[in-house]
């Protein structure tokens, strides 16, 4: 794993799908911002300790991030590291975005009232 290639799950590309349908939004990197921040800002631990990257969803870190938000992102990853108690090594940040997204993009899916972009926005705001 790396951050310089981002591959899902089968089960987040699944998901992914479905939000997509659901959301109206129709690109990966977006959704998938989304649902990092959604996962890093609960304080618990992931679950997931491993992640499987068997899907054909693949993206790098400048379409994930964004020519804009990249800095963001990776200070975000390096301070959940930090709080985790975790060198900010190359390897970590990795993991750490992996797992992240994986709960991130299922906490997304299990919400039965996000139908469009407005309750994603409400949610944020929340």
């Amino acid at each position: 794993m790396s951050l310089d290639t981002i591959r899902l799950s089968q089960q987040s590309k699944d998901q992914l799908v479905r939000l997509k349908r659901t959301t109206g939004i129709r690109n990966w990197n977006i959704l998938c911002r989304w649902a990092l921040v959604m996962s890093l800002q609960d304080p618990s631990t992931p679950l997931v300790k491993e992640v499987a990257s068997d899907s054909n969803v693949e993206m790098d870190w400048r379409t994930f991030a964004g020519t804009t938000y990249g800095d963001i992102y990776l200070a975000l990853l390096k301070q959940r590291c930090a709080a985790d108690g975790e060198d900010p090594s190359e390897e970590a940040l990795s993991r750490t975005l992996h797992v992240h997204l994986q709960r991130g993009v299922g906490y997304l899916a299990g919400r039965k009232d996000l139908r469009n972009i407005q309750d994603l926005v409400g949610e944020a705001l929340a």
